[in-house]
């Protein structure tokens, strides 16, 4: 079994900063990609950034030159540095998988979601 462990959400106030945090743990034989998605109460689930196995990333226009996603040398950890926070940033935020166990069988992992908001 698989589990994504979040960390770092909170309350900030806009033009702040807060940095998520998330932690496979389990039967892993490799990662493929990790990333971080968000939702609003009412409205889709995006994707704000996602990292993969060879270092590429990519981020949804709204947060370029403002998130910054990262992976640690084990790569089963992937950071969500965000900085310069907007309201419009406020939602639950989930990380997001795609991890192949030791049976070679791929699955698709979420994490259960931490709150971010940003006061205006």
């Amino acid at each position: 079994q698989v589990q994504l462990v979040e960390s770092g959400g909170g309350l900030v106030q806009a033009g702040g900063s807060l940095r998520l945090s998330c932690t496979a743990h389990g039967s892993i034989f490799s990662i493929d990609r990790m990333g971080w998605y968000r939702q609003v109460a009412g409205k889709q689930r995006e994707m704000v950034a996602r990292i993969l196995s060879d270092g590429r990333t990519n981020y949804v226009d709204s947060v370029l030159g403002r998130f910054t996603i990262s992976r640690d040398n084990a790569k089963t950890t992937v950071l969500l540095q965000m900085n310069s926070l907007r309201s419009e940033d406020t939602a639950v935020y989930y990380c997001n998988a795609y991890i192949k166990g030791y049976s070679g069988i791929d699955a698709e992992y979420w994490g259960q979601g931490t709150q971010v908001t940003v006061s205006s």
